[in-house]
Parts: structure tokens; C-alpha cells; sequence
């Protein structure tokens, strides 16, 4: 943990910047800028928008809906988003192993067993006594996962 704390702090900075702090500050500054540098210097628009507030009620009433309309359009109706998430399913290394927790530790194991055991039965043989054992630890753990509980607790988790 002590080698990535730099790293996560990094990843914790970036998602606070970008989805918190820069989204705020940029509806802000756009508001600020457009209404003192554009708005002000154009008389006709300056009768339109007499106060920045005016201005500010007008852009958001129209703003937030447009932009709601964009974002739904990239995830639901044109290809940007579907391509993000093949590039990020590429890219990510847990795509195309196990993930560690209960997949690594309950899940497959019960597939091998469970494998195992279809196997014996097609061609008749009995299963051995260690067989047995692994598949009641195997149903114990799933039941502790049913149950709510966990099977090894993940890294910073207490």
C-alpha cells in the first residue's frame, strides 16, 4: 500500500478536480466571462439581459436541459460512448482474468468442483472423501457470502 499511496492520492486529487472543483469553477467562469466581456458590450443583448442575474437564470433554464439532452445522446444514442468502453474493456487487464476477492476465492473453485463432480458422475465413479471436503468448504463460503459476509477482506478495509 505504502509503494501506491502516491499514486491513489493522485487518482483521489484528479476525480475530485475533475468531477467537483474544475466543473463548478468552468460553469462559473463561462458565466462570468460571457456576461462581463460579451454582454456588457453589446447594447442590444444588454436590453435582453439588463442584470447578470437575468442572464444567469436564462443560461441555466436553457443550459441544464440542452446539456442533459447532449449527455443522453452520447450514452444512449450515438457510438462515443459504446467505443469508450470497448477501449476501456481493451484495456483493463481484469477483463480477461480473475478478479481477486470472491470470484478468485469462492466462485471458480465451486466451477472446478462442480466440473469435477459432472465428470465423475458421466462415467460413474464416486467421489473421493478430500472431493467431499473441498466442496463443504466451498458451500460453507457461499453461504457466508449469502449470508453478507466476507471471504478475506479487501486492502484498506478494516
Amino acid at each position: 500500500m505504502n509503494k501506491k499511496i502516491f499514486s491513489r492520492m493522485w487518482f483521489y486529487f484528479r476525480t475530485g478536480w475533475g468531477t467537483y472543483f474544475a466543473f463548478l469553477f468552468s460553469g462559473i467562469n463561462t458565466l462570468v466571462v460571457t456576461y462581463y466581456l460579451a454582454i456588457e458590450e453589446i447594447p442590444f443583448l444588454l436590453d435582453i439581459f439588463p442584470s447578470f442575474l437575468h442572464y444567469v437564470v436564462v443560461v441555466v433554464s436553457i443550459g441544464v436541459p440542452l446539456l442533459a439532452t447532449v449527455g443522453y445522446l452520447h450514452f444512449k444514442r450515438l457510438t462515443n460512448y459504446s467505443s469508450e468502453v470497448d477501449i476501456s474493456i481493451e484495456q483493463n487487464p481484469y477483463m480477461f482474468r480473475l478478479r481477486p476477492g470472491y470470484e478468485t476465492k469462492v466462485v471458480f473453485p465451486m466451477y472446478v468442483l462442480l466440473t469435477t463432480m459432472l465428470l465423475k458422475l458421466s462415467n460413474n465413479e464416486k467421489l473421493s472423501k478430500e472431493e467431499i471436503e473441498d466442496i463443504n468448504k466451498q458451500l460453507k463460503n457461499l453461504e457466508h457470502l449469502c449470508g453478507g459476509g466476507w471471504i478475506d477482506k479487501p486492502r484498506g478495509v478494516a
